[in-house]
């Protein structure tokens, strides 16, 4: 959070339980205002690793997802590669792990939702808490980690 602190970004925190799923954070929706996110750690078929934030509730279609963001077929990433690259363990990828990825090895995709949106909630580097800020201030925080976000309309299923 001194990260956050150290580019002017504003931000709120909220303390709880451990969540590992967005089934189990489905409690704290109520309580904690502004979109939920939840984010998958990919890796596609030439070896680029993707950390892909959509609302919590949306359902994405990892068959047409590279055609999107400019990829190729995708899968779910290994989580030994997740904690190398972003610090981070399963249940707690975030879009704020960018930070810890100083290489850019991994690329960040905001779906456009949650890019224009007062406020987004996710992890911060621990599902523990919750931290919120706007759309705007996250992909500010992101170009500042030198991750260039790409902001698209993740594909949902049909």
């Amino acid at each position: 959070m001194s990260a956050l602190n150290s580019a002017g970004i504003a931000y709120s925190v909220t303390e709880h339980d451990a969540v590992f799923t967005v089934e189990e954070s489905e409690s704290l929706h109520a309580a904690i205002a502004g979109m939920h996110t939840k984010n998958l750690f990919l890796k596609d078929a030439t070896g680029q690793f993707w950390i892909v934030t959509v609302p919590h509730d949306a359902r994405v279609d990892l068959k047409a997802l590279p055609a999107a963001i400019g990829s190729r077929k995708v899968s779910f990433g290994k989580a030994d590669d997740m904690e190398r690259l972003l610090g981070v363990t399963p249940g707690s990828v975030t879009p704020l792990a960018a930070f810890n990825d100083e290489a850019a090895l991994v690329r960040v995709v905001i779906d456009s939702r949650l890019a224009d949106a007062d406020c987004v909630n996710v992890h911060p580097l621990r599902n523990t808490a919750t931290l919120g800020l706007s759309g705007a201030d996250l992909l500010r925080f992101l170009q500042a980690t030198g991750h260039t976000p790409l902001v698209v309309t993740v594909p949902a299923p049909l």
